[in-house]
């Protein structure tokens, strides 16, 4: 069963998040071993931090992300210059790496201030979850359900329509 991984900078602290985060994450377990690691955001103690206070802070944040991916994993970085893909695409995207003998994956977000150039660096891929802004945490709850609907697709249900 392959590995999938969501590696992300923060905590969930909004309750209706972390139970739809919790409600895919259990029914992604009927598809493949997935993992949530999170990660302590770096603290930018200014209001109004400087870019070398945010590029600071990113980079640490980076090098922690990029220790907690599984070795041999294919990384994916949600960032706003990556490409948009469809449901169809994703689910495209897991079966290929399932069916390359080396299925491990980890989708990597960031902190409120992105990601660091070397994790964007270290991605296999860049994607996005579309041109809107969407605060970190619902990005994770999004992207949660658009790996079960990719995994459904993938398995021929009828959840994707």
């Amino acid at each position: 069963m392959q590995n999938i991984d969501l590696i992300c900078v923060g905590k969930l602290n909004a309750a209706y998040f972390a139970a739809g985060v919790a409600e895919y994450q259990k029914r992604l377990g009927g598809f493949c071993h997935f993992r949530i690691v999170e990660l302590p955001e770096a603290p930018v103690s200014d209001r109004n931090p400087s870019p070398a206070l945010i590029e600071k802070a990113l980079d640490k944040e980076g090098k922690a992300m990029l220790a907690a991916v599984r070795k041999g994993a294919y990384v994916v970085a949600l960032c706003v210059e990556g490409r948009q893909i469809s449901s169809e695409d994703l689910a495209a995207m897991i079966a290929d790496r399932a069916n390359s003998g080396a299925g491990d994956m980890a989708f990597l977000i960031g902190s409120s201030h992105g990601l660091s150039p070397q994790v964007k660096a270290a991605a296999q891929a860049r994607i996005s979850l579309g041109r809107i802004t969407l605060p970190h945490q619902l990005a994770r709850l999004v992207l949660t359900e658009q790996l079960y609907r990719a995994c459904t697709i993938n398995a021929g249900m009828k959840y994707h329509k």
